[in-house]
Order: C-alpha cells, then structure tokens, then sequence
C-alpha cells in the first residue's frame, strides 16, 4: 500500500484533529505485499508448493503471520517441530522489529512485492533472539510500552495499572489494526501529544496537552519533553547516486541501533524540526550545523572546512513509515502522526560512512 497523502499539505492545513486522525488512520492502514517462499531446503513434495502471496501491516510483526502462511504450505512441511523465522537474501530477520521498518531498513530502493523466505526448522538461535508466537511479540509490545511510559513520564503505572481487560483489547487492537478501539483505549496511558508547532499559541493561563516533562508555556522561555526514539542507522562504505546502486546487507552488524530519548526543545520563533531531533542523536551527519548556528563556519579557514567535509560522514535517507521525510517538516508533526502503537518513534537512517 502506498501512501497517496503529501506531508506537507498536512502540515500546511494548520494540523486539526481531523486531519491528524486522517495521517494516523494511513499510518495504521499502511501495509507491504509480501511473497513468502518456503526454504528449498524444507520442502517435503512434488513439485514444490509456489509462493504465498500475504498483505503484511506495517505496524505489526512478522510472527503474527504465521496463522496465515503455515496452513498454506502445511502440505508441503517435513515432520518435525516447527521453529518458525523468516529471511531477507540469506539475513534472518529480527521478529521484533516491526515489519514496516525492516522493510524501510532492508530495501533502499523498495521492492514490491517483498520477497521473504519462511523456514520452519533450524532456528538461528546466534542470531535472534527466541520467539515463542504471538506471546513472544506480545511481551515485547508491552515491555515497549512501559519503557516508553518511563521516557515520557517519568513511570509505567499507568501502563502497570490498567486492567488486565483493557490491556488484552489494546494488545488487539494493534493485532487487527482496529484503529478506533485504539483510540479509545490508549488515553488511559495517559502519555499525552507534543502540541504542533505551526497551531500553538503561546498561553499560560491556558495549558495545552503534552508530552509529559514539558515545562510551562511562558512566552520566550524553552519548553522540553523527551519523545521515545528507536533509530536504525545503516552505515554504508562507498557513496552512491541511486538508491538501487545501495548494496546489500550482509549482516546485522551494519546496522547501529539507539534507543535513546530525544531531548524536544522548543523557544519561541524558532520551530524545533526533526533535522533538530536527528542532530541530537547523529551529529557527525548533519553538514550545515556550523552554518546553522551563526557565523561559526566563517571563522574556520579554508583547509580545515575542506577536511571535515572529506571526513565527515552524509546522511543519505531518512524513512519513518516508509515516507521519505524532508528534515525541515516539524519534529512534533511526526511525532503525533508516524508514531507506532508502542509510542515510539522508529527511525530508519541510511548513511554514508565518514572516511578515516
């Protein structure tokens, strides 16, 4: 599924709870064509049974597939005991990652459909971790949940203190992309929005909802909030002109991963974007910072400017929810649109190695 909405219309529409809904709505709706090959390897008939052709959404796990595609290829399975985990091009892929960012990860120049290879035996237990089905993604979902509660609040009881009902539905929900019991369940958290930026009007007698650490909204005083951010950070060696000139993953071992707050501060005039979020975590990648900052690129000579950009690595992609993001649109737009059900904000990077 395509994404058939233009960001920065969205943005430009002032941001109303209309059309948040609508983004969030495509979000969850976003989903990837998958076509799932079982191993050569592992076929027990003649001929062997051809590929399953499976509409994967982004938000969720490759796990919780596996009720659709083993009936399919049951006929065709040696006997044994099924230790289920997919491969992209030979890389085992990581089932708690969701599958919206592997694919934003693994394929640069996106591939539709995705060519995916399901094995039911021979776990690569040195390679990722164990998973036991949908329980397993589940405890990961909800251990994802309190971590980003203690981001945002400082705790998880109110994650800890929802009813055992209430966390089954949500669990759901996400499940069956059932957007509006999400929506109706999810205020119990009671993790809040980061105000747009382009709608907010500077007020203190009238408190706007939040992230939780946001300071008060006095005029010309900086306001914080720390927004859960995993980031993906695939590091390649040699620079390219085309995303199809990117080239293969061999390894996990490319892939740097930071689960790290971001740090959102906000002054008045000055719109905090998620070029701002990203230099935060990855400051050897932004170019202009200098340049950003005031005349502090003019009082370097010549030769060391030309040294540092030799040296210095380049940001290539940025992709959250497969869209392409431009660093200028407002980090809180992202943050209230793109954000998975988990409440964190999964960043996939792609970059250019700085030269030694």
């Amino acid at each position: 599924m395509i994404f058939v909405f233009q960001v920065g219309e969205l943005v430009r529409r002032k941001g109303s709870v209309g059309e948040k809904r609508m983004a969030v709505k495509y979000v969850w709706e976003g989903a990837i064509p998958l076509q799932i090959h079982l191993h050569k390897s592992e076929v027990a008939s003649h001929p062997p049974p051809p590929p399953a052709l499976v509409l994967a959404p982004r938000i969720g796990y490759l796990p919780l597939l596996v009720h659709l595609i083993k009936p399919y290829f049951k006929d065709s399975l040696p006997p044994g005991e099924d230790s289920i985990w997919f491969d992209y091009k030979g890389l085992p892929l990581k089932w708690y990652i969701p599958t919206g960012v592997l694919f934003d990860l693994l394929c640069a120049e996106p591939e539709r459909p995705w060519n995916l290879t399901i094995h039911f035996r021979g776990y690569p237990s040195n390679v990722l971790i164990p998973c036991e089905g949908e329980d397993s993604v589940k405890w990961n979902f909800v251990n994802s949940l309190k971590e980003a509660a203690y981001i945002i609040n400082g705790n998880c009881k109110n994650v800890m203190n929802m009813s055992q009902s209430d966390q089954e539905d949500l669990w759901t929900s996400v499940m069956n992309g059932d957007l509006d019991t999400y929506t109706r369940l999810s205020p119990k958290i009671k993790m809040g929005n980061i105000e747009d930026e382009f709608s907010r009007k500077a007020s203190v007698s009238s408190p706007q909802s939040r992230q939780g650490g946001t300071e008060i909204d006095v005029a010309g005083q900086v306001k914080t909030a720390r927004v859960p951010v995993r980031l993906y950070v695939r590091s390649v060696s040699k620079d390219f002109e085309n995303l199809e000139d990117v080239p293969e993953m061999d390894t996990w071992d490319e892939i740097s991963y930071l689960n790290r707050p971001v740090q959102f501060l906000r002054k008045e005039g000055k719109c905090f974007t998620l070029r701002d979020a990203i230099e935060s975590l990855l400051p050897e990648y932004i170019r202009d910072r200098a340049q950003r900052s005031g005349e502090e690129g003019e009082q370097r000579t010549t030769d060391a400017s030309d040294v540092s950009q030799e040296t210095r690595g380049e940001l290539k992609l940025v992709r959250i929810q497969g869209i392409e993001m431009k660093l200028e649109i407002p980090f809180s737009w992202v943050v209230n649109n793109l954000m998975n059900p988990e409440f964190y904000l999964h960043i996939s990077v792609l970059v250019k190695e700085p030269q030694r």
